[in-house]
Order: C-alpha cells, then structure tokens, then sequence
C-alpha cells in the first residue's frame, strides 16, 4: 500500500466522521433537553453502563461527568449482573450505550432497573431497538457507516457517542453554573486545581524564618540576618511590629554604587518604604502576578493590621507547580 493511499484513508477517516458528528447537531432536540432534566432532578450519581467500545466510551463520559459537577461513575454491565448492581441505588439514575440497542448484557440490566424505578437514558443507533424502547429517553447516536471500510469497526459511532456525552456534560455544566472554582476542586493535582486552590498561606515563609530588623539596625546586622535566612532580603518592623520597609539584594547594589559604609549605615537610612505585599489568603497565581508584574522575586506577607506574618518567593511557587 502506497504512501498516497495510506493518507487517503487517513484523510477519509477524518472526513466521514466530521460529516457524522455534524450531523448529530440537529438531533440536540427535546429527547436532548429531557435528559438533561432527568439528569438534574437525580438526587443520587449517573451510573454510565454499555458493552466493548461502548464501554470505553461510557467510562469517558462518566469520568467527563463527574469532572463537571455529575457526580458519576461507570458500571460494567457484565460484572453488574454479578454483584457490580449493589452499586446502583434507587436514587440514581442509569445512562445505557448501545449502538445497536440490543446488547445482551445490557439489555440484562433492565428488569432490575425497572423494578426499582430507576430513570434510564439509553444513546443507540436504533431508536426502535429493544433498549431505546425500554428507556425514558433516548439520544439517538446514528450514523450512516462507520469509517471502517468494513463497515464493522466502531469509528464514527463511539466519535458520535463521545461527542453526544460531551454535549450532555457542557449543557448540565453550565446548567449548575459550575466555575471554574468547581472544576479546581474536582481536580486539586492538576495546574488549574493548583492556581485557583493554592493560596499564598499554604507556601510562605513565617515564625523563625521570616527575616526581620528594625529601623536602627546597622546594615551590616541587617545583611547577617538575610544572610541566615537565605531570601536576599529582610522585612523591617517598626516599634509596634507594622511593617515598615524592606531591604534587598538590590538595594545592597544600589547603597554601594552610592558608597554608603556599610558599617555605619542603618536601615532605617537605605531601605525601600514601599514594598509590595500580600495577604496570606491571596491566591498564589496572583501573588506570581504581581511578582512578574513589578519584576521581583519575593513579597511580605502581611496582617490586616500590617504586621509582617510571612515571606513568599518566586521559587516556591515554581515548586507549588502553580505555573
């Protein structure tokens, strides 16, 4: 097989099922909006169930689902009929898969759901077929040939199948006015998760190694202490511990471009009485912001009454993974 007709086929693939998820626009009707409906009065999880490919694909939308404020998760209908249905509870409700709406093991499931009055949305190819049949709604995910050119293959199917789950997802997402908070919250070890939950509080600096002097330190005292503490610079307090300045690497720089003696100098003579700070609840992706912003690599962390409480640098939030 030649180079040419390998990319043709390629090529072919990707045209059939673009053309078939287009055409799966005009079906976001009615049965669409009922389930949805049903899927928001469920007072218990979306229990996502299909056979082989549409078992791949379920186990996505579930996961997709429970990502977006569903509370979901997937059910292998095999192992359902062999104690996996203690998982299902009267409160839940059942989302079935099946193109050809006549899975065995699938179809299995169904007088137990019934018994216990468990709403069922069913997504199949056939709405006459045994499963669509039985369910209180049923999203159709038709297609008129696969992409395989057997025609046998699940391709442009479970394309169709993903796409109708993602449509559900999106619709319900924004019907709970889910945001982005939310979304952080479901997923605390991805880098969303970690900008929109890490605050400045949870990575600073504070007690003992918080750097600090008073406005008649010598500067020479002064570098000791930022020395030790190791974040080239040093907070300086006033008599009732309010911040009042702050001296840094770059101000040692700049008093000896100014031949300032360092042995005689105090702070109170060479420090920055404007320094930037934050507040400990600041969220650690702005707390980078405004570092980036003003082009430095550390701020105070202050009180509501303007006590220094803690030292965040631009390394820890690098290690926090917020960017």
């Amino acid at each position: 097989m030649g180079n040419e007709l390998i990319l043709q086929a390629g090529r072919r693939t990707v045209a059939m099922e673009t053309a078939a998820v287009a055409a799966l626009e005009a079906r976001i009707d009615d049965s669409f909006y009922q389930a949805c409906e049903l899927i928001l009065a469920c007072q218990g999880r979306v229990i996502v169930s299909g056979m082989g490919k549409s078992g791949h694909i379920g186990r996505k939308i579930a996961a997709t689902l429970a990502s977006t404020g569903t509370p979901s998760f997937f059910v292998h209908p095999g192992e359902a009929s062999h104690g996996d249905l203690g998982m299902i509870t009267r409160q839940d409700l059942v989302i079935t898969i099946s193109n050809s709406g006549t899975s065995a093991e699938v179809l299995t499931l169904l007088p137990l759901l019934k018994r216990l009055g468990i709403p069922m949305i069913s997504m199949t190819g056939k709405p006459d077929s045994p499963l669509a049949q039985s369910a209180d709604v049923n999203l159709d995910i038709a297609v008129d040939t696969e992409a395989c050119p057997l025609n046998l293959a699940p391709t442009s199917s479970t394309t169709v199948t993903l796409v109708m789950g993602d449509a559900l997802a999106v619709a319900l997402l924004e019907a709970r006015g889910f945001t982005a908070e939310d979304f952080a919250f479901s997923h605390p070890g991805g880098a969303l998760g970690r900008q929109l939950l890490l605050k400045v509080e949870d990575v600073m600096h504070a007690g003992d190694e918080l750097p600090q002097v008073t406005p008649d330190t010598l500067l020479s005292q002064a570098l000791l202490e930022m020395t030790s503490k190791g974040f080239g610079m040093t907070t300086v307090v006033g008599t009732e511990g309010e911040l009042v300045g702050v001296f840094t690497d770059g101000d040692l720089r700049r008093v000896i471009d100014q031949k300032v003696e360092l042995d005689k100098a105090t702070l109170e003579q060479v420090m920055s009485r404007r320094p930037k700070t934050v507040s400990a609840e600041t969220l650690a992706a702005e707390a980078l912001r405004i570092m980036e912003d003003n082009k430095i690599t550390a701020l105070v962390v202050e009180d509501p009454e303007h006590h220094p409480v803690g030292l965040l640098h631009m390394h820890d939030i690098l290690r926090a993974g917020v960017i």
